[in-house]
């Protein structure tokens, strides 16, 4: 299975609501694209219009990962499902893990386990990284465990259903999946740049010797914790919500 990153926003966000708000589930055009466009629990964060929402899930309804529900027993528009579940064989923890890193990109063991309790319950992050090795045992694999990086404290994990989501209403994969971006480029997307010319501004002989400058290390640690940061005010925001503070 290979998703676009709008097809895996769409999806992703159906299976959400779905587990986390019944009630409202299956959705309606403007309450699936209102979930696309979520500025919390979503990363990165993106602007799709409604046509660009209807167009994903009709392509994929058309690979059975959607399903439409037309209007009955008083409800006036047609809404949309998914069959993520149906068609991947995940129970709902299973499903929980995929949909928050489809949602959130690559997580630790605590982060998954905070991030899947309005969906799923793990007694424990031991819980949580079971089901990920279940899902990495797939063929193909569904999940993968990323080495730690410098400055990481934790091992993160990643869905394996297509290319990375980027910002915007029209995305494109990037040329390497993976790629981890520069220092310079994490701390600017959380505040102000440090003082003078950033590593993607400086020559190509001047970047490379900022490479292997004594600090690269502690820049590298720093812009790790920018995004944990980042992340917990995210979870904090998340907890308001459902506080509705």
């Amino acid at each position: 299975m290979e998703l676009d990153p709008e097809e895996k926003r769409v999806l992703a966000c159906l299976a959400e609501k779905q587990l986390t708000t019944p009630a409202q589930y299956p959705l309606t055009l403007n309450a699936l694209t209102l979930a696309c466009n979520q500025t919390t629990s979503r990363d990165p964060v993106v602007s799709y219009d409604e046509r660009t929402v209807e167009e994903t899930v009709t392509r994929a309804k058309t690979n059975g990962l959607a399903r439409f529900f037309h209007p009955a027993h008083g409800r006036s528009a047609l809404r949309y499902g998914h069959t993520l579940d149906e068609v991947l064989g995940l129970d709902t923890r299973q499903l929980a893990l995929l949909t928050v890193l489809m949602l959130r990109g690559p997580q630790t063991l605590a982060e998954l386990r905070t991030r899947t309790q309005r969906m799923a319950e793990f007694s424990s992050t031991g819980e949580v990284q079971s089901d990920l090795e279940g899902l990495a045992r797939r063929e193909p694999p569904l999940v993968m465990r990323l080495d730690r990086q410098p400055g990481q404290k934790e091992e993160r994990y990643i869905e394996l259903l297509g290319a990375p989501a980027t910002a915007g209403p029209a995305t494109e994969p990037a040329s390497s999946s993976w790629a981890t971006p520069a220092p310079s480029a994490l701390l600017s997307a959380d505040g102000p740049a440090a003082a003078g010319p950033s590593h993607d501004s400086a020559p190509p002989d001047r970047r490379a010797n900022d490479d292997q400058l004594p600090g690269a290390p502690l820049a590298a640690e720093l812009a790790d914790l920018r995004l944990e940061v980042v992340a917990l005010r995210r979870d904090v925001d998340d907890l308001r919500s459902q506080l509705g503070l």
